[in-house]
C-alpha cells in the first residue's frame, strides 16, 4: 500500500514541498530533542535522494523536448545557469544526473524510494560505468540489493572492483589499454576574492601521481608545524604548481612563457602619501572592480589570468615576465591645465603662430619677416620665428607630443641665425 499523498498537479506538490521545507527552516532547532534532530537529518537525506531522482527525470524530459529553446537558451545547462541562477558547476551536476537517469534506471528508481543516498548512488553509477553496457543494469541491481541488505561503502567498492575484474577476464585481450574512466573530471570554481573550490573524479593513474606529489611536498616542516594534513596538502599543491611554472614546463601562450601584469597606481608612481584617506579609497575602489571581474570570469570565462597582491604576487613574479600597467583616472579640468602647461613649455604662445599679441595679422607679418626671402619657409600653414623652428598655425597641433621641444639655434642650416630666439 502506497502511503504517499496524492496531488492534483505538480504545482500543488511543489507548493507542499516548499511549505514543508520552509517550516523546518524556520523551526527552532536548538529547542528540539537530539532524537528529533537526528530524525530530521536522516529524513532530509532521504528527501535529497528523492529530489535528485525527480530533478533528473524532469530535466531529462525537458532536455529531450528542447524546452530551453523557449527562453532563447542553446542547452539545458545554459538554461539552468541563467534561469535558476545556479553556477555552471551546479548546472553541470544536474545535467550529469539527467544523463545517469537514462543510463542507470535501476539506480534512479532506488533513489526515488529512497533506498540509497545521492552520494552512494553516484559512486554506484561510477563503478558500473566501467562495465560493458549489456551488464550494467544487472550490476546496478546487485549493488542496490547489497545496499538494502546493509552493505557498507567499502563493501560496495570491493564488490564493484570484483565485477570489474571479472569483466576484464571475459575480454580476450584483458582490457582495452586505451580505455579511461568516462566520468573523470576536475572542477575548479572560483569563489570570494579569488579563492577556489577544487573537486574531481580522478582515474587510478592520476590519483597515484597526485598522491605521490602531494605526499612528497606536504611533509611537516618540524615540531613547530601546526598545519593539518588538509592544509599541508593545499600548500603542497601550491608548491607543485609554482615549481612547474618556474621550471618552464608550462606550455607557452602565443610563444610567451607565463607572465605577470603588474598594475601600478599612478599615485604610487608619483610617490604620494600611501596612507592618506584618498589613496585608501582609490585602492579599495580598484580592488572592488577586480573582484567583480574575477567573479564574472569564474562563470563566463576569462583570459586565464589571476589577480594576486602582496606576498603572493611577489612570489609568483620571481620567475615571470613582468609587464607594468599604469592606471589612473582622467580629470578633465586637470587635463586642460596640463595641455596648457605643455604648450607654454614648448614655446607656443601669443605672437608665435601667425598672430600678434593683439590677435591680428600684423604680428604675423612682423614675425615671419625674418624668414621671408630666404627660401627657408616652413611651408603653407606654418611660420618661423627668428632663429626658431617652424610653428604650426593650427591650434589643435599645439601639443608637445606633435612638435616636440623647440630645437636650439643652428647657424649651419640655411635660413637660420646664430642667435637664439629672444623670449
Amino acid at each position: 500500500m502506497n502511503d504517499a499523498p496524492s496531488f492534483s498537479s505538480a504545482t500543488e506538490a511543489l507548493e507542499m514541498a516548499r511549505a514543508a521545507m520552509g517550516f523546518l527552516a524556520a523551526a527552532d532547532a536548538m529547542a528540539m530533542p537530539a532524537s528529533v534532530q537526528a530524525e530530521c537529518l536522516q529524513v532530509l537525506e532521504e528527501v535529497d535522494a528523492v529530489e535528485t531522482a525527480a530533478r533528473a527525470s524532469i530535466l531529462r524530459a525537458f532536455a529531450f523536448g528542447q524546452g530551453y529553446c523557449a527562453d532563447g537558451a542553446y542547452s539545458a545547462r545554459a538554461w539552468l545557469f541563467h534561469q535558476t541562477r545556479v553556477t555552471r558547476g551546479a548546472a553541470g551536476v544536474h545535467v550529469k544526473w539527467a544523463a545517469r537517469a537514462g543510463a542507470h534506471p535501476v539506480v534512479t528508481a532506488a533513489l526515488a524510494e529512497p533506498a540509497v543516498s545521492e552520494s552512494w548512488a553516484r559512486i554506484i553509477c561510477g563503478l558500473t560505468d566501467r562495465l560493458p553496457a549489456e551488464s550494467r543494469d544487472d550490476a546496478d541491481l546487485i549493488l542496490i540489493t547489497a545496499v538494502r541488505g546493509g552493505a557498507t561503502l567499502a563493501d560496495l567498492l570491493g564488490l564493484g572492483e570484483t565485477m570489474y575484474q571479472k569483466s576484464r577476464s571475459a575480454t580476450p585481450d584483458g582490457d582495452d589499454p586505451g580505455r579511461v574512466l568516462a566520468d573523470r573530471s576536475v572542477r575548479l570554481i572560483e569563489t570570494f576574492q579569488g579563492a577556489g573550490v577544487l573537486a574531481g573524479d580522478l582515474t587510478p593513474e592520476c590519483a597515484a601521481v597526485v598522491t605521490t606529489v602531494l605526499d612528497a611536498l606536504s611533509a611537516p616542516a618540524g615540531p613547530e608545524d601546526t598545519r593539518t594534513q588538509e592544509q599541508r596538502y593545499h600548500d603542497g599543491l601550491a608548491e607543485a604548481m609554482r615549481r612547474l611554472v618556474a621550471a618552464g614546463l608550462v606550455p607557452a601562450r602565443a610563444g610567451q612563457p607565463a607572465k605577470v601584469l603588474a598594475h601600478i597606481a599612478l599615485p604610487d608612481l608619483l610617490d604620494l602619501d600611501t596612507g592618506s584617506e584618498l589613496m585608501a579609497a582609490w585602492t579599495a575602489r580598484v580592488r572592488e572592480r577586480w573582484a567583480a571581474a574575477r567573479a564574472a570570469a569564474s562563470e563566463t570565462g576569462g583570459d586565464g589570468g589571476v589577480w594576486l597582491e602582496g606576498q603572493a604576487a611577489e612570489a609568483f613574479a620571481c620567475d615571470a615576465t613582468i609587464t607594468p600597467v599604469v592606471t589612473g583616472e582622467v580629470h578633465l579640468a586637470a587635463l586642460d591645465d596640463l595641455i596648457r602647461l605643455c604648450v607654454e613649455l614648448a614655446g607656443h604662445g601669443p605672437g608665435r603662430c601667425g598672430t600678434g599679441p593683439s590677435g591680428d595679422a600684423a604680428g604675423a607679418s612682423q614675425e615671419t619677416g625674418a624668414s621671408q626671402g630666404t627660401g627657408a619657409s616652413g611651408g603653407p600653414g606654418t611660420s618661423r620665428p627668428p632663429g626658431g623652428e617652424p610653428r604650426c598655425r593650427s591650434l589643435r597641433h599645439h601639443n608637445p607630443a606633435v612638435h616636440g621641444p623647440p630645437a636650439p639655434a643652428d647657424s649651419s642650416r640655411p635660413g637660420r641665425t646664430s642667435a637664439a630666439p629672444s623670449p
